[in-house]
């Protein structure tokens, strides 16, 4: 097991990807008009990429058409002070090829947010990196 300078363990691309798979809401940081922005979304892997559903015309969607985002999502045990934390960064596409949006609408992304969402975004993951903390005995 690799551990970095601060004692926590390096995970592998595959964990990584694991663990993204395994928790529905993750958080997309971005620029918005020129500031940063962070926003909370559901999703879900396609590979080792993230897929998004918006809206037409949504901010998130018209802020990170074609970007450079990162993507993070975590989870943790408070109570025994573990957890781990994965990064995903990569450029940011509307999908507008209308197979492709036809094989991801059969994904299991089901829209959170009111109204329509037939709109898909694509992360692709070209840097993953994520580290977890295990429980220390006290």
């Amino acid at each position: 097991m690799e551990v970095d300078a601060h004692g926590l363990e390096v995970l592998d691309q595959r964990e990584c990807l694991r663990l993204l798979s395994s928790v529905p809401v993750g958080r997309v940081a971005f620029t918005d008009r020129a500031l940063p922005a962070i926003q909370p979304v559901n999703f879900v892997l396609d590979g080792s990429d993230v897929i998004l559903r918006t809206g037409v015309g949504s901010k998130l969607g018209l802020a990170i058409r074609r970007a450079v985002v990162a993507f993070e999502a975590d989870d943790f045990d408070p109570e025994v002070r573990s957890g781990w934390s994965v990064t995903l960064i990569g450029e940011a596409r509307a999908v507008t090829d209308p197979a492709e949006a036809e094989r991801l609408s059969r994904l299991p992304l089901p829209a959170w947010a009111p109204g329509p969402r037939d709109r898909y975004i694509r992360i692709f993951g070209r840097y993953v990196s994520g580290r977890r903390i295990n429980a220390v005995a006290a």
